[in-house]
């Protein structure tokens, strides 16, 4: 079993969501940690990083989908429920690098890493449509650090092409929110 540590490199504002509101100015915020700083959860990489395995696996047009079963597990067959697998290998959330943390928090700087963005629907006729204007809080351009656990030998391959093709996380993505890079830092570390 291996240990992946990787970096997540954001080059636009990126909003991975809490479910929360600010009542009536930011209808969407950021999820944040106990000190006030963006995070990504390890279930919501886990998630990214399945589907873009799968991609990958579909476009080499492989169909032993097992590694991916094992590293992931499998979802619930509503015909069979005893069919369920837990996946072997663990995500960390992803959060800022520790010194770049200490140095926000040291320095009570945490605000200057969010902003708001407004949107709003726009009609067939060019005109706004009435009560669609929306705010979402999003985090500026960032690097965070995450790590898999327990990947087997066999899926480190796999999980870095996965990585490498993920190119855009959270909300609005097709709208240009959340562009980055995700690259593996340390290849092959023994667990």
């Amino acid at each position: 079993m291996k240990q992946i540590d990787y970096k997540i490199k954001f080059y636009s504002p990126w909003h991975c969501g809490s479910g929360l509101s600010a009542g009536a100015d930011v209808d969407a915020l950021v999820i944040k940690d106990a000190d006030g700083l963006p995070f990504i959860p390890g279930r919501t990489l886990k998630g990214l990083i399945r589907e873009a395995a799968e991609d990958y696996n579909n476009f080499c047009e492989k169909t032993d989908n097992q590694l991916i079963v094992k590293v992931f597990g499998n979802e619930e067959d509503s015909e069979d429920p005893s069919s369920i697998q837990k996946g072997v290998a663990y995500f960390t959330n992803a959060v800022l690098p520790e010194n770049e943390k200490m140095a926000i928090i040291d320095n009570d700087a945490q605000q200057f890493l969010f902003k708001e963005v407004a949107s709003t629907a726009i009609g067939s006729d060019g005109v706004a449509k009435e009560h669609s204007l929306r705010k979402a809080e999003v985090t500026v351009p960032c690097t965070l650090v995450g790590s898999i656990y327990d990947v087997p030998d066999e899926a480190e391959t796999l999980i870095d092409h996965a990585l490498r093709m993920i190119k855009h996380i959270g909300m609005n993505r097709n709208r240009g929110l959340g562009r980055c890079d995700i690259i593996m830092t340390e290849k092959g570390g023994n667990v």
